[in-house]
């Protein structure tokens, strides 16, 4: 029965596409090996310009290490990809990263869509390689050849990096420890990150789990009870951390560490030990009311899941999405827009890296508050717009002052955004009034809103599941193929 339990497990991941076919992947990897060609063409071009000796131009190198979901393998028919490009000592961020190779990749018929994104912790390019979305962040090792088969854990190339190039890297370093660690974490971890997404608890901009925060809990409970199937697994995994004593943090088993207790980190809600380091944790944006959903949510899987041999046992009530409407009568309505669709992008990204600035603010005033990650459009509003709806605790609602809370939150995103500022408008609506195509009830039969818009450029229809008819699996363009999905959940 427990078999059977993880057949069907794995079979609704296929049929909710998130498992790419052969063809998909072969074109991941196409796109993989053309950037790397065009990386390397980069650095020499760059050494050329530098004027380096000849036999310098001859033998430098840079290359690309996938991390991510895909470096993890578990990514989705459209997901995109995160890659690392790893460049020499004498390519610069600034000059050659975003100006050289940002000019060479402009120039290819592949890349469309192409910015870059600098205002942040981790700046990077990002840009659409046939058909699919790259991140490209960019760190400098201290060395003339950067070889194909990087192993990024060898201590040589480590030395002296600076804070932000650390920071790219590290992301890099914690999938390969967990890949490493816990060689068959596929499987597992595509479920875990489907449950987080469906139940409004995945996106670390908005205070819940980012993908790095889910592939270290499943690890850990896959290191915990490494001889039982997946159906099990999931089960222990909803057990362990809906009674996890949090603030204990968590780490993976790793003989070559030796873990040291970092007081600063352990006062988060949520703290887990990036695997590579024995005392950086992982970043988050955990709060109060994000704490408290997430702990929710592991209770709630962890009653469904606690009898998998049950007579009406079944993977869709797991798995159901948030019902924000039905549980909720209040709103915060953030809505966004920009004069032009090519600068709402960069508009919405800079606003969400602002959301925990606003998540403090209201619950300092308000209380409770459930931010769903989901992104919507109205359809009758001409604009280019991106519209959030976030759950609003009950009975207090009536006394928020929004303009104070406008007024703090503005002052927050004013400051260090250089591209054209759009428009941001806060108001309180009752659940009547939050749009049919944005009701995620899923005991009616309105349509659901998706996920994730992956591309602000265009206008989209959207794609239901013909195994979920109430979920959105994607979006098509109105002026493409509406057979051929061009954005995923």
């Amino acid at each position: 029965m427990k078999e059977e339990r993880s057949l069907s497990l794995l079979q609704l991941m296929v049929n909710e596409g998130l498992v790419p076919s052969p063809e998909e992947e072969e074109n991941r990897k196409t796109v993989i090996e053309k950037l790397k060609q065009i990386v390397v063409a980069w650095v020499k071009r760059v050494a050329w310009q530098r004027r380096l000796p000849k036999q310098d131009i001859a033998v430098t190198s840079a290359t690309l290490l996938t991390y991510g979901s895909y470096g993890l393998g578990v990514h989705g028919s459209e997901s995109d990809i995160d890659a690392l490009c790893v460049g020499p000592y004498f390519a610069t961020m600034v000059d050659d990263f975003f100006i050289v190779l940002y000019n060479m990749l402009k120039s290819r018929p592949e890349v469309s869509e192409i910015y870059c994104v600098k205002d942040v912790k981790v700046p990077l390019m990002r840009f659409v390689f046939d058909g699919i979305l790259i991140d490209l962040p960019f760190v400098q090792l201290k060395v003339l050849v950067v070889p194909e088969n990087l192993d990024i854990l060898n201590p040589v190339f480590l030395r002296d990096i600076d804070e932000t190039g650390w920071k790219s890297l590290s992301r890099v370093l914690a999938n390969t420890q967990i890949c490493r660690l816990v060689p068959d974490l596929k499987s597992m971890l595509r479920c875990v990150k489907f449950w987080a997404k469906r139940r409004g608890v995945y996106g670390n901009l908005n205070g819940f789990l980012g993908g790095i925060h889910l592939a270290i809990l499943a690890a850990f409970v896959c290191q915990c009870d490494p001889f039982v199937g997946l159906s099990a697994l999931i089960s222990h995994f909803f057990k362990k951390f809906a009674f996890w004593p949090w603030p204990r943090p968590v780490e993976l088993q790793d003989e070559t560490l030796h873990p040291t207790l970092n007081p600063t980190e352990t006062r988060l809600y949520m703290p887990i030990r990036l695997p590579f380091s024995s005392y950086e944790y992982c970043h988050s944006n955990i709060t109060k009311s994000t704490f408290y959903k997430i702990r929710t949510e592991f209770l709630r899987g962890h009653n469904l899941t606690k009898d998998l041999l049950k007579f009406d046992f079944d993977w869709h009530n797991v798995l159901e999405p948030f019902p924000y409407t039905k549980k909720y009568a209040w709103f915060l309505k953030i809505f966004l827009s920009a004069s032009k669709q090519d600068e709402l992008g960069d508009w919405v990204g800079w606003i969400k890296s602002r959301f925990c600035c606003l998540l403090f603010k209201l619950e300092e005033v308000q209380g409770l508050c459930d931010p769903n990650p989901a992104e919507y459009i109205d359809v009758n509003i001409a604009d280019p717009h991106v519209i959030f709806y976030w759950g609003l605790q009950a009975g207090k609602t009536n006394a928020i002052d929004i303009k104070s809370v406008k007024d703090v939150f503005w002052r927050n995103i004013s400051t260090g955004y250089q591209g054209p500022f759009g428009k941001i408008e806060l108001s309180i609506v009752q659940a009547s009034q939050v749009p049919k195509s944005a009701q995620f009830d899923t005991l009616s039969q309105k349509k659901k809103a998706c996920w994730k818009m992956m591309d602000y450029h265009q206008r989209r229809i959207p794609i239901y599941s013909q195994h979920v008819p109430q979920y959105i699996v994607g979006y098509v363009s109105t002026n493409g193929d509406p057979e051929y999905p061009s954005a995923g959940v």
